[in-house]
């Protein structure tokens, strides 16, 4: 019997590379000294370097001993408990009435899947809109899901370095009943832009009247400000007001602990007739997909949430590193006022979170890399927690040779 000539996936194509993960490939592989990184969405010390939150690592050492065997498709129950009650409020009709399914899942990206993977097979093809400007992974997650591709909504304004909150409305308004809406909890992701509450008042009017099914994705709460109740204030908002609401959560970046992928998602229904069925069906889509996700985060995280000394610790921790990224905000907007740069750069510091939209073309991006080694994605975005106090000016010198340099094109 011979040999095949060929492989029977040899007409496979490339996928193409992502485009976050092969900007921090290029920076790794960069032997220049001043490299700079402002590509990925992982929090950095005034150093520069990875941060372990000390109340994570004293928790990790205190469990470090124990067993542990396979969680329950759904996950820790305790964890499930004090995620829901973390992100809704300790005092939320929903919990009271019990009218929420929350289920452990892989972080904030796992928590989308399996969220969008139940709405394609038990509510049909809906249509997915996400913000013109979002997370790339966004449109990856949804069709991935058996659902078509997803259409935008407009978000950004360009000239305010805000949301442009009427063509936002005007967008939704015309997305058919049912229609899910993908919605950032706060710290949009990629422009730092968020709604004022009294938008977030509008665009629930706007989702309530045209029976919209909101989804939030939530991986910033206590990050992007400082407080965990400010930051959950959107959904809250949602979820109060009796509309069944979908919700994701990720403590990766408020907890640091980015590779243990820590999540939950939440079902919040307007009544809670169909709470048990959903839960079935929640467990049997993880069933099928992952079988159960991991222990170790989820009581670590557990062990945070619901004990006060070390959830206080933890508040303490989430207001340093978001009050590093602040700092950082203004340290940037004013070194570019010092330098000349040309235009107006107080949108740095009136956005929110770990990102900034910039305003920098790709043009100028591609300059600023080739000529100063500094990196981030080619629509501008840079990531806060990459600046320092060593290199902030130097940043902010190559934003300025870049608007010089390179002249914008339409």
């Amino acid at each position: 019997m011979s040999n095949p000539t060929t492989s029977i996936f040899a007409n496979v194509p490339q996928a193409p590379p992502d485009p976050i993960l092969s900007l921090t490939a290029l920076y790794r592989s960069d032997p220049s000294p001043k490299k700079v990184s402002l590509g990925v969405g992982a929090y950095r010390t005034s150093e520069g370097k990875p941060y372990v939150l000390p109340v994570v690592r004293t928790v990790e050492q205190q469990i470090a001993a124990d067993p542990a065997e396979y969680l329950p498709q759904d996950g820790l129950s305790e964890f499930n408990r004090l995620s829901a009650r973390l992100i809704l409020g300790s005092d939320s009709p929903a919990l009271r009435d019990a009218r929420c399914v929350t289920v452990q899942a892989l972080s904030g990206t796992g928590a989308l899947r399996v969220g969008f993977t139940f709405i394609a097979r038990f509510m049909g093809p809906r249509q997915v809109y996400v913000s013109k400007q979002t997370w790339s992974n966004h449109r990856n997650v949804v069709p991935h899901s058996g659902l078509p591709p997803t259409k935008d909504y407009s978000y950004f304004d360009s000239t305010t370095g805000g949301v442009n909150i009427d063509a936002m409305l005007q967008d939704l308004r015309a997305a058919p009943p049912g229609s899910v809406i993908l919605l950032h909890g706060c710290a949009h992701n990629p422009t730092g832009a968020d709604p004022t509450n009294q938008d977030w008042q509008r665009i629930l009017e706007v989702v309530k009247t045209n029976r919209l099914i909101p989804f939030f994705d939530n991986a910033y709460q206590g990050f992007a400000s400082g407080n965990l109740d400010t930051d959950a204030w959107s959904t809250r908002l949602f979820v109060n007001s009796g509309i069944d609401v979908i919700v994701a959560q990720s403590y990766a970046k408020n907890m640091g602990m980015y590779g243990q992928r820590v999540g939950a998602l939440n079902f919040v229904c307007a009544t809670p007739e169909p709470v048990n069925a959903i839960r079935t069906q929640l467990k049997a889509t993880i069933r099928a997909m992952y079988s159960s996700p991991p222990v170790h985060g989820a009581r670590v995280a557990a062990q945070i949430l619901g004990d006060e000394k070390l959830f206080r610790e933890w508040e303490e921790e989430l207001l340093k590193m978001s009050g590093r990224i602040k700092e950082m905000r203004v340290r940037l907007r004013d070194a570019l006022i010092a330098n000349g740069a040309q235009g107006k750069w107080d949108h740095i510091v009136s956005q929110i979170g770990m990102f900034s939209y910039t305003g920098l073309t790709s043009q100028q991006v591609s300059f600023m890399q080739e000529k100063y080694h500094i990196y981030m994605t080619s629509n501008g975005r840079i990531s806060m927690a990459g600046l320092t106090e060593s290199n902030v000016e130097y940043v902010a010198n190559a934003m300025k040779d870049a608007v010089h340099s390179v002249v914008k094109q339409d």
